[in-house]
Protein backbone atom coordinates (compact mmCIF):
# COMPACT_ATOMS: atom_id res chain seq x y z
CA UNK A 1 0.00 0.00 0.00
CA UNK A 2 1.44 3.29 -1.20
CA UNK A 3 1.46 6.32 1.88
CA UNK A 4 -0.70 8.21 0.31
CA UNK A 5 -3.57 5.38 0.34
CA UNK A 6 -3.30 4.85 4.44
CA UNK A 7 -6.01 5.98 6.03
CA UNK A 8 -5.93 9.42 8.09
CA UNK A 9 -6.06 9.79 11.42
CA UNK A 10 -6.33 12.26 14.10
CA UNK A 11 -4.95 12.93 17.71
CA UNK A 12 -6.47 15.23 19.56
CA UNK A 13 -3.62 15.38 22.23
CA UNK A 14 -0.90 12.90 23.18
CA UNK A 15 -1.55 9.94 25.18
CA UNK A 16 1.39 7.96 25.36
CA UNK A 17 4.51 8.23 22.98
CA UNK A 18 4.37 4.42 21.69
CA UNK A 19 0.50 5.29 20.72
CA UNK A 20 1.72 7.86 18.39
CA UNK A 21 4.11 5.52 17.07
CA UNK A 22 2.25 2.60 16.42
CA UNK A 23 -0.43 4.51 15.18
CA UNK A 24 2.04 6.42 12.50
CA UNK A 25 3.66 3.42 11.39
CA UNK A 26 0.03 2.20 10.34
CA UNK A 27 -1.61 5.46 9.18
CA UNK A 28 -1.32 8.44 7.76
CA UNK A 29 -1.20 10.24 11.97
CA UNK A 30 -2.07 14.15 12.47
CA UNK A 31 -1.66 15.67 15.64
CA UNK A 32 -4.06 18.43 16.64
CA UNK A 33 -2.56 19.11 19.87
CA UNK A 34 1.00 19.92 18.03
CA UNK A 35 -1.01 22.43 15.11
CA UNK A 36 -0.19 26.18 15.70
CA UNK A 37 -3.61 26.79 14.56
CA UNK A 38 -6.26 23.91 15.47
CA UNK A 39 -8.94 25.92 13.29
CA UNK A 40 -6.53 26.02 10.53
CA UNK A 41 -5.77 22.25 11.27
CA UNK A 42 -9.17 21.29 11.15
CA UNK A 43 -10.09 22.80 8.25
CA UNK A 44 -7.23 21.56 6.12
CA UNK A 45 -7.18 17.59 6.99
CA UNK A 46 -10.55 17.61 9.04
CA UNK A 47 -12.77 15.91 5.35
CA UNK A 48 -9.79 13.21 5.07
CA UNK A 49 -10.23 12.11 8.49
CA UNK A 50 -11.62 8.67 9.31
CA UNK A 51 -10.51 7.70 13.13
CA UNK A 52 -10.30 9.57 16.16
CA UNK A 53 -7.75 8.39 18.62
CA UNK A 54 -8.54 10.74 21.85
CA UNK A 55 -7.48 10.54 25.41
CA UNK A 56 -9.31 10.22 28.55
CA UNK A 57 -11.55 13.10 29.55
CA UNK A 58 -11.34 14.71 26.31
CA UNK A 59 -14.65 16.54 25.19
CA UNK A 60 -15.56 15.25 21.59
CA UNK A 61 -19.12 16.06 20.90
CA UNK A 62 -20.83 17.09 17.84
CA UNK A 63 -19.41 20.20 16.78
CA UNK A 64 -15.83 18.58 16.14
CA UNK A 65 -18.05 15.72 14.31
CA UNK A 66 -19.13 18.41 12.20
CA UNK A 67 -15.09 19.17 10.55
CA UNK A 68 -15.20 15.39 10.43
CA UNK A 69 -17.79 14.35 7.74
CA UNK A 70 -16.20 11.07 6.95
CA UNK A 71 -15.29 10.14 10.58
CA UNK A 72 -15.89 6.45 10.99
CA UNK A 73 -14.44 6.12 14.33
CA UNK A 74 -13.41 7.09 17.91
CA UNK A 75 -10.95 4.90 20.20
CA UNK A 76 -10.67 6.29 23.51
CA UNK A 77 -7.59 5.77 25.85
CA UNK A 78 -10.12 5.06 29.30
CA UNK A 79 -12.92 2.70 30.12
CA UNK A 80 -15.05 5.65 30.60
CA UNK A 81 -16.40 7.67 28.14
CA UNK A 82 -19.12 10.24 29.21
CA UNK A 83 -17.11 13.29 27.94
CA UNK A 84 -17.22 11.80 24.54
CA UNK A 85 -21.42 13.04 22.91
CA UNK A 86 -22.30 8.51 22.25
CA UNK A 87 -25.43 9.71 21.07
CA UNK A 88 -24.64 11.96 18.38
CA UNK A 89 -21.97 9.19 17.07
CA UNK A 90 -24.56 6.64 17.13
CA UNK A 91 -27.08 9.37 14.70
CA UNK A 92 -24.04 9.37 12.25
CA UNK A 93 -23.25 6.52 12.09
CA UNK A 94 -19.60 6.74 14.05
CA UNK A 95 -18.16 4.34 16.13
CA UNK A 96 -17.32 4.86 19.32
CA UNK A 97 -14.27 2.46 21.23
CA UNK A 98 -12.74 2.75 24.92
CA UNK A 99 -10.36 0.06 26.78
CA UNK A 100 -12.32 -1.61 29.38
CA UNK A 101 -10.71 -4.97 31.84
CA UNK A 102 -6.97 -4.03 31.15
CA UNK A 103 -7.59 -1.68 33.83
CA UNK A 104 -9.93 -3.28 36.21
CA UNK A 105 -7.70 -4.88 38.41
CA UNK A 106 -5.30 -1.22 38.49
CA UNK A 107 -7.93 1.04 39.45
CA UNK A 108 -9.32 -2.25 41.86
CA UNK A 109 -6.03 -2.22 43.63
CA UNK A 110 -6.02 1.30 44.02
CA UNK A 111 -9.67 1.80 45.66
CA UNK A 112 -8.77 -0.59 48.38
CA UNK A 113 -5.42 0.89 48.89
CA UNK A 114 -7.81 4.39 49.12
CA UNK A 115 -10.09 2.42 51.59
CA UNK A 116 -7.02 1.21 53.88
CA UNK A 117 -5.48 4.35 53.47
CA UNK A 118 -8.32 6.18 54.98
CA UNK A 119 -9.69 4.21 57.06
CA UNK A 120 -6.07 3.28 59.19
CA UNK A 121 -5.32 7.01 58.51
CA UNK A 122 -1.86 5.62 56.92
CA UNK A 123 -0.87 9.14 55.17
CA UNK A 124 -1.73 11.10 58.47
CA UNK A 125 0.51 8.42 60.47
CA UNK A 126 3.21 9.11 57.68
CA UNK A 127 3.39 13.06 58.53
CA UNK A 128 2.84 12.14 61.88
CA UNK A 129 6.42 10.63 62.11
CA UNK A 130 7.73 12.79 59.47
CA UNK A 131 6.82 15.59 61.94
CA UNK A 132 8.75 13.98 64.90
CA UNK A 133 5.59 13.61 66.58
CA UNK A 134 6.15 10.27 67.69
CA UNK A 135 9.24 10.85 69.74
CA UNK A 136 6.44 12.97 71.79
CA UNK A 137 3.45 10.47 71.67
CA UNK A 138 1.99 7.07 70.07
CA UNK A 139 -0.15 7.76 66.86
CA UNK A 140 -4.00 8.21 68.07
CA UNK A 141 -5.71 4.99 67.20
CA UNK A 142 -7.71 4.48 64.03
CA UNK A 143 -11.14 2.65 63.07
CA UNK A 144 -10.85 -1.18 61.04
CA UNK A 145 -11.84 -2.30 58.70
CA UNK A 146 -13.37 -5.10 60.68
CA UNK A 147 -16.97 -5.40 61.18
CA UNK A 148 -17.61 -3.32 57.96
CA UNK A 149 -20.22 -3.29 55.31
CA UNK A 150 -19.52 -1.98 51.84
CA UNK A 151 -21.83 -0.88 49.53
CA UNK A 152 -20.31 -0.82 46.15
CA UNK A 153 -22.24 1.52 43.60
CA UNK A 154 -21.66 0.07 39.97
CA UNK A 155 -21.18 -3.40 40.10
CA UNK A 156 -19.44 -2.97 36.47
CA UNK A 157 -16.03 -4.72 35.46
CA UNK A 158 -14.58 -2.42 37.99
CA UNK A 159 -16.58 -2.82 40.93
CA UNK A 160 -16.40 -6.52 40.82
CA UNK A 161 -12.98 -6.59 40.87
CA UNK A 162 -13.17 -4.07 44.12
CA UNK A 163 -16.26 -6.67 45.63
CA UNK A 164 -13.42 -9.84 45.19
CA UNK A 165 -11.13 -8.09 46.90
CA UNK A 166 -13.07 -7.02 49.40
CA UNK A 167 -14.55 -10.31 50.16
CA UNK A 168 -10.88 -11.28 50.59
CA UNK A 169 -10.44 -8.83 53.26
CA UNK A 170 -13.55 -10.07 55.15
CA UNK A 171 -15.99 -7.12 54.39
CA UNK A 172 -19.20 -7.85 53.48
CA UNK A 173 -20.27 -6.62 50.25
CA UNK A 174 -23.61 -4.94 49.25
CA UNK A 175 -24.16 -3.31 45.60
CA UNK A 176 -26.57 -0.75 43.80
CA UNK A 177 -26.82 -0.43 39.93
CA UNK A 178 -29.77 -0.12 37.22
CA UNK A 179 -30.66 -3.72 37.94
CA UNK A 180 -29.82 -6.88 39.95
CA UNK A 181 -27.19 -9.10 38.70
CA UNK A 182 -28.01 -13.14 38.94
CA UNK A 183 -24.75 -14.42 38.74
CA UNK A 184 -23.61 -12.60 42.07
CA UNK A 185 -23.36 -13.71 45.52
CA UNK A 186 -23.81 -9.88 47.02
CA UNK A 187 -27.24 -8.60 48.36
CA UNK A 188 -28.98 -6.02 46.21
CA UNK A 189 -30.21 -2.45 46.98
CA UNK A 190 -32.76 -1.05 44.63
CA UNK A 191 -32.04 2.88 45.63
CA UNK A 192 -28.71 4.06 46.61
CA UNK A 193 -30.21 5.51 49.81
CA UNK A 194 -30.92 1.82 50.80
CA UNK A 195 -27.68 0.76 50.13
CA UNK A 196 -25.89 3.74 51.68
CA UNK A 197 -28.10 2.93 54.86
CA UNK A 198 -27.03 -0.76 54.78
CA UNK A 199 -23.34 0.53 54.56
CA UNK A 200 -21.15 1.97 56.41
CA UNK A 201 -18.50 2.34 53.50
CA UNK A 202 -19.68 3.35 50.04
CA UNK A 203 -17.43 2.77 47.12
CA UNK A 204 -18.33 4.52 43.94
CA UNK A 205 -17.73 3.02 40.61
CA UNK A 206 -20.27 4.23 38.48
CA UNK A 207 -20.06 5.73 35.36
CA UNK A 208 -20.21 9.34 34.61
CA UNK A 209 -22.65 11.64 32.79
CA UNK A 210 -26.03 12.92 32.96
CA UNK A 211 -27.51 10.53 34.69
CA UNK A 212 -25.36 9.43 37.48
CA UNK A 213 -24.22 13.42 37.94
CA UNK A 214 -24.65 14.65 42.01
CA UNK A 215 -26.34 11.28 42.91
CA UNK A 216 -23.98 10.77 45.80
CA UNK A 217 -25.78 14.30 47.39
CA UNK A 218 -26.30 14.69 51.14
CA UNK A 219 -28.90 12.88 51.62
CA UNK A 220 -26.88 9.70 50.67
CA UNK A 221 -24.54 10.89 52.93
CA UNK A 222 -26.14 11.10 55.88
CA UNK A 223 -27.72 7.59 55.55
CA UNK A 224 -24.19 6.50 55.89
CA UNK A 225 -23.63 8.17 59.17
CA UNK A 226 -20.94 9.06 61.45
CA UNK A 227 -18.68 6.35 60.57
CA UNK A 228 -19.38 6.25 56.83
CA UNK A 229 -16.23 6.09 54.56
CA UNK A 230 -16.59 7.39 50.82
CA UNK A 231 -14.03 6.12 48.02
CA UNK A 232 -14.50 7.60 44.23
CA UNK A 233 -12.38 5.73 41.88
CA UNK A 234 -15.32 6.14 39.11
CA UNK A 235 -15.54 10.04 37.86
CA UNK A 236 -15.60 13.21 40.54
CA UNK A 237 -19.13 14.44 38.85
CA UNK A 238 -20.80 11.47 40.93
CA UNK A 239 -20.32 13.12 44.42
CA UNK A 240 -21.43 16.24 44.82
CA UNK A 241 -18.53 17.74 46.64
CA UNK A 242 -19.84 20.21 48.56
CA UNK A 243 -22.27 18.52 50.09
CA UNK A 244 -19.00 15.80 50.56
CA UNK A 245 -17.15 18.46 52.34
CA UNK A 246 -19.62 19.69 54.39
CA UNK A 247 -20.44 16.47 55.49
CA UNK A 248 -16.54 16.14 56.32
CA UNK A 249 -16.41 18.91 58.22
CA UNK A 250 -19.41 18.53 60.34
CA UNK A 251 -18.70 14.49 61.42
CA UNK A 252 -21.65 13.48 59.21
CA UNK A 253 -19.43 10.68 57.59
CA UNK A 254 -15.95 9.42 59.29
CA UNK A 255 -13.99 10.38 55.80
CA UNK A 256 -13.23 9.92 52.31
CA UNK A 257 -10.60 8.88 49.94
CA UNK A 258 -10.88 10.13 46.23
CA UNK A 259 -8.87 9.93 42.81
CA UNK A 260 -11.29 11.85 41.24
CA UNK A 261 -13.29 15.12 41.35
CA UNK A 262 -15.71 17.31 39.46
CA UNK A 263 -13.43 19.86 38.23
CA UNK A 264 -10.13 18.18 37.42
CA UNK A 265 -7.08 19.24 38.06
CA UNK A 266 -8.88 21.98 40.51
CA UNK A 267 -9.39 20.42 43.83
CA UNK A 268 -11.98 22.93 46.09
CA UNK A 269 -9.41 24.11 48.51
CA UNK A 270 -12.16 23.93 51.30
CA UNK A 271 -12.11 20.17 50.54
CA UNK A 272 -7.92 19.77 50.10
CA UNK A 273 -7.62 21.37 54.13
CA UNK A 274 -9.79 18.61 55.17
CA UNK A 275 -7.39 16.00 57.89
CA UNK A 276 -9.96 13.03 57.29
CA UNK A 277 -9.42 12.87 53.67
CA UNK A 278 -6.80 10.72 51.54
CA UNK A 279 -6.59 12.99 47.86
CA UNK A 280 -4.97 11.37 44.71
CA UNK A 281 -4.51 13.09 41.69
CA UNK A 282 -6.92 10.65 39.18
CA UNK A 283 -3.84 7.41 39.35
CA UNK A 284 -6.07 4.75 39.59
CA UNK A 285 -5.14 3.24 36.36
CA UNK A 286 -1.55 5.47 36.20
CA UNK A 287 0.86 1.71 36.24
CA UNK A 288 3.54 1.75 33.23
CA UNK A 289 2.01 -2.03 32.71
CA UNK A 290 -1.96 -1.01 32.58
CA UNK A 291 -0.95 2.39 30.55
CA UNK A 292 0.76 0.73 27.80
CA UNK A 293 -1.90 -2.45 27.87
CA UNK A 294 -5.00 0.39 27.18
CA UNK A 295 -2.73 2.22 24.73
CA UNK A 296 -2.10 -1.25 22.60
CA UNK A 297 -6.46 -1.48 23.27
CA UNK A 298 -6.76 1.58 22.05
CA UNK A 299 -4.45 1.33 18.53
CA UNK A 300 -5.78 -2.42 18.01
CA UNK A 301 -9.31 -1.42 18.28
CA UNK A 302 -8.28 1.27 15.10
CA UNK A 303 -6.09 -1.78 13.59
CA UNK A 304 -9.20 -4.22 13.34
CA UNK A 305 -11.74 -1.54 12.13
CA UNK A 306 -9.86 -0.45 8.94
CA UNK A 307 -9.17 -4.33 8.62
CA UNK A 308 -12.43 -4.46 7.91
CA UNK A 309 -13.29 -6.65 10.96
CA UNK A 310 -15.58 -5.49 14.43
CA UNK A 311 -13.44 -3.55 16.78
CA UNK A 312 -12.28 -5.03 19.88
CA UNK A 313 -14.02 -3.24 22.41
CA UNK A 314 -16.88 -0.98 21.46
CA UNK A 315 -19.43 0.95 22.96
CA UNK A 316 -22.74 -0.45 23.46
CA UNK A 317 -24.37 2.99 21.75
CA UNK A 318 -22.93 2.96 18.70
CA UNK A 319 -22.36 0.60 15.83
CA UNK A 320 -19.76 -1.76 15.66
CA UNK A 321 -19.55 -3.28 12.31
CA UNK A 322 -15.80 -3.18 10.26
CA UNK A 323 -14.62 -0.47 8.13
CA UNK A 324 -15.67 0.62 5.45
Amino acid sequence: MRSDDRPEILLIRQTRPDVAERLGQRFRLHRLDAAPDRDAALAEIGPRIRGLAVGAMTPIDGALFDRLPNLEIVSSFGVGYDTIDVGEAARRGICVTHTPDVLSDEVADLALGLLLATVRRILQADRYLRAGQWRQASFPLTTSLRERRAGILGLGRIGRAIATRLEAFGVHVAYHGRRPQDDVPYAYHDSLIGLAAASDILIVAAPGGPDTRGIVDAAVLAALGPEGIVINIARGSLIDEAALTAALKAGTILGAGLDVFANEPHVPEDLAALDNTVLLPHVGSGSHYTRAAMGRLLTDNLFAWFDGQAPLTPVPETPARGGR
